[in-house]
């Protein structure tokens, strides 16, 4: 029996309407494989207006990399606090991001490194907000988990730096403060490795159904730090010396 794409999307998109989370997906409607999850995401995007991102990450960097669209309504340019009464779940991952300058249309030649490189604007370091539609993290299989846009809550994208090509992603240090107070510090921390796959792979395949990317598009890579969960009033700071630093609050 085909798995009910159309039941799964208005389950996840009840639950943020409704505030009432879910233990899981109902019986029919849980997703068996990666084109499905990704079917479920396009309903829910398509449902909350524009996109204007995609999170994109891989287990390692070999791994089949994996992907959701973001809608700008959950975009946030500023360092604006953030009403922790929006989340569900508070999780803070400091990734690095690349903002396109032009477009990356759909072709049947795949897009060469160089090609992806040069429709890259700037680079952007951003603080992911983890939340779920479920009533926990991990409480259900990691393909809904995936369909709820892979635990996507915000993203608070930092100060662009446009001279980046001397920008080493797999190589940058990063330092998370919580409050003021250092929470992590190391280099790298990436489990897909080099990015720029990843980015090749979204224009490649993971956009197809969205006719591709388009510039003023924000894709964030995938977490440098791992995930951190905090309680609502903590002020996040995510430095990345040589890139820059972004900040938020969740109050």
């Amino acid at each position: 029996m085909a798995t009910d794409i159309a039941a799964a999307a208005e389950a996840l998109l009840r639950a943020r309407r409704e505030r009432a989370w879910l233990e899981a997906l109902p019986e029919g409607a849980r997703p068996a494989n990666a084109a499905e999850v990704a079917a479920i995401q396009q309903r829910i995007a398509e449902a909350r207006g524009p996109v204007g991102g995609w999170k994109v990450g891989a287990a390692n960097p070999q791994a089949e990399p994996g992907a959701a669209p973001l809608n700008v309504v959950d975009l946030h340019l500023t360092p604006e606090p953030l009403s922790a009464s929006r989340f569900n779940v508070i999780g803070v991952e400091a990734e690095i991001a690349y903002l396109l300058g032009r477009d990356l249309p759909l072709r049947d030649a795949p897009y060469t490194r160089e090609e992806v490189l040069d429709a890259v604007e700037s680079l952007h370091p951003v603080i992911e907000l983890v939340d779920t539609r479920f009533t926990a993290l991990k409480v259900t299989d990691p393909l809904s988990h995936a369909a709820d846009q892979i635990n996507h809550g915000a993203l608070v994208v930092g100060p662009a730096l446009a001279d980046w090509r001397g920008i080493d992603p797999v190589n940058q240090p990063v330092r998370l403060l919580f409050n003021g107070q250092v929470v992590l510090e190391h280099v790298g921390g990436n489990t897909a490795g080099d990015p720029v796959r990843l980015l090749q792979w979204l224009a490649d395949t993971g956009a197809r159904a969205y006719g591709g990317l388009t510039a003023g598009m924000i894709i964030t890579t995938g977490s440098c730090t791992g995930l951190l969960m905090v309680e609502p009033g903590t002020r996040i700071l995510a430095e990345f010396p040589g890139l820059g630093s972004v900040e938020t609050a969740v109050l």
